[in-house]
C-alpha cells in the first residue's frame, strides 16, 4: 500500500541519515520517500532500530502511525512500543500501548503487553484489570495457559515508585457543613457563626504516594508506604490535609496476595492538628476465574481527635468489593462494609454500612467511569445538646473522564463531577454538596 503523506515524508527524511547519503537533495529523498511502500519504511525502522539508530526508528514509526490505514497504524504503534519498553521506556511504551488499544480494543497481545510494563512500572493492580480485561475478550487455548501462569505469578518488582494527581476543584462546600443558619437544640435554637456554615469554594486538589519494595523471599516483600492528600483554599481555615505512614508485607500465595500493615495517618484541619490515627489492617485479593478479583480489607484503629476528645476511640473497618471484566473495554465493581467507631462520648460513637458499585468503559481516546454509594449510620446516643440521636442517610454519585486524546508527556486531563446528599436527624450534620474537578492523571 502506498506511503504517501508529504507531511510525513518530510519526518521520514528528517531522519533516515546514513540511509539517504546516496540522495542528492532533501528534496529528492522526499520524492523517493512519497514512492515507499509502508512495508519499505518498515524495513527502513528495523535496519536502524537493528543498527542502534533508535531516534530514526522511533521517528520513522511516529511517522507510520499517521497512515490513514488502521493496520499499518497499530502495528507501528505496537513496534514502537516494544522498542520503548527494550529501551526501559516503559512508560512512554504503556502510553503508545494505551493509545494503540483506543482504536483496537480487541488487539489481546497488545493488552497483555501493556499489562507487563504496567507491572514492570509498579502498577500490580492496573496490570491485573489488563490482563481480566484481555481473558474477556477470549484468548486461543495455547495462549490462555501462558496467561494464567502470567497472573500467578504476577507481582511487581519495581524497588521503588509512586503516582501523584494534581488538579483544581470548585465545590459548592468545602467544609461539608449544613447551610441552616440555626439548628434546634434541647435548650434553644442555636445560631451557627458563618464559618460554621456551608461555603463554597474553588480549591487546588492533589494527592501522591511514595513506596518501596524490599524483597525478603521469593513470597515475601517488605513494603514500606508514604502518602498525602489535600485541599487548599484562599481561606486556609477551610485547608484539609491527610498523610500516612505504613509499613506492610507482602506475602503472594499461589495467585492469592495477603498484606498486613501498620501506620499511623495524620489529618490537619485549617493549618492545626485534627486528629492522629494508628492503624492494623489486614488485605486479602484473591482472583476468581479469569475475568473477575475479590479484595477482602479488614482495619483496626485507635483515633485521636485533638480538638474534642470526646471523639477518640476505637475504628474498626471491614469490606469487601469484587471488580468484573465486562468486555475487553468495560468493567464494573461493587462493594459492601460496615464501620464501627466507638468514642468516650456515645453521641459520638456510630455504626455504618456502606454499599457502593462503579463502572468504566473505554470510549476511543477515553475512558468515561461512573461511582455510586449510599451509607447508612447510626448513632449509639444522643448527643447533649440535641434532642435525636444521630441516623444519617448518605448518598454520593459522581462521573468523569479521562481525556487521552489531549495527553502530553504521558499525560492526560481528567475531570469528574459529583453530588453528595447527607440527610441526618442531628442538624448539624445535614448538609449537600457539588464538586467539579480538573486535574491531570497518567495517561495509561
Amino acid at each position: 500500500m502506498g506511503y504517501r503523506t508529504r507531511a510525513v515524508a518530510r519526518q521520514t527524511a528528517a531522519c533516515l541519515g546514513t540511509f539517504l547519503l546516496a540522495l542528492a537533495t532533501p528534496a529528492a529523498a522526499e520524492d523517493r520517500l512519497e514512492n515507499l511502500s509502508a512495508a519499505d519504511v518498515f524495513v527502513l525502522a528495523e535496519a536502524a532500530r537493528a543498527s542502534g539508530d533508535v531516534a530514526d526508528a522511533l521517528a520513522l514509526y511516529d511517522g507510520l502511525s499517521q497512515d490513514p490505514d488502521i493496520e499499518i497504524r497499530t502495528e507501528a504503534r505496537f513496534r514502537k512500543g516494544m522498542l520503548l519498553a527494550q529501551l526501559g521506556r516503559n512508560a512512554d511504551a504503556a502510553v503508545e500501548f494505551r493509545a494503540l488499544l483506543d482504536e483496537k480494543p480487541d488487539a489481546a497481545r497488545v493488552r497483555l503487553e501493556l499489562a507487563r510494563v504496567l507491572a514492570v512500572l509498579g502498577d500490580e493492580a492496573g496490570a491485573r484489570r489488563a490482563l481480566r480485561q484481555a481473558q474477556a475478550a477470549g484468548l486461543p487455548a495455547d495462549v490462555v495457559s501462558v496467561v494464567d501462569q502470567f497472573a500467578a505469578a504476577l507481582r511487581s518488582d519495581r524497588r521503588a515508585g509512586g503516582s501523584f494527581e494534581i488538579g483544581f476543584a470548585p465545590d459548592s462546600n468545602i467544609n461539608r457543613a449544613t447551610s441552616a443558619r440555626t439548628l434546634d437544640t434541647v435548650i434553644a435554637p442555636l445560631t451557627l457563626s458563618d464559618d460554621a456554615r456551608a461555603q463554597s469554594g474553588v480549591g487546588l486538589q492533589g494527592s501522591g504516594q511514595l513506596y518501596a519494595r524490599l524483597p525478603m523471599t521469593d513470597e515475601l516483600s517488605l513494603v514500606p508506604r508514604a502518602s498525602a492528600r489535600g485541599q487548599f483554599y484562599r481561606h486556609d481555615e477551610f485547608n484539609d490535609l491527610s498523610s500516612s505512614a505504613l509499613v506492610g508485607v507482602e506475602w503472594s500465595v499461589g495467585r492469592d496476595r495477603l498484606t498486613p500493615s501498620v501506620g499511623r495517618t495524620w489529618r490537619w484541619y485549617g493549618g492545626t492538628l485534627y486528629a492522629e490515627t494508628d492503624t492494623v489492617a489486614l488485605n486479602w485479593l484473591h482472583p476468581i476465574g479469569q475475568r473477575a478479583q475479590l479484595t477482602v480489607a479488614g482495619s483496626a484503629a485507635h483515633a485521636t481527635y485533638k480538638r474534642n476528645r470526646l471523639q477518640s476511640g476505637g475504628l474498626f473497618d471491614l469490606s469487601i468489593a469484587g471488580e468484573y471484566a465486562l468486555t475487553q473495554r468495560s468493567g464494573l465493581g461493587a462493594s459492601v462494609g460496615v464501620t464501627r467507631h466507638d468514642a468516650r462520648d456515645p453521641g459520638y460513637a456510630t455504626t455504618s454500612g456502606t454499599l457502593g458499585t462503579y463502572a468504566w468503559r473505554d470510549a476511543g481516546r477515553a475512558t468515561l467511569f461512573v461511582n455510586a454509594a449510599i451509607r447508612r449510620t447510626i448513632g449509639d446516643a444522643k448527643l447533649f445538646l440535641f434532642p435525636e440521636r444521630r441516623k444519617d442517610w448518605f448518598v454520593q454519585l459522581s462521573a468523569g473522564a479521562t481525556l487521552r486524546w489531549l495527553t502530553v508527556e504521558g499525560f492526560a486531563p481528567v475531570v469528574r463531577a459529583g453530588i453528595e446528599r447527607n440527610s441526618s436527624s442531628v442538624g448539624l450534620y445535614d448538609y449537600s454538596r457539588f464538586t467539579t474537578e480538573l486535574g491531570i492523571t497518567r495517561a495509561f
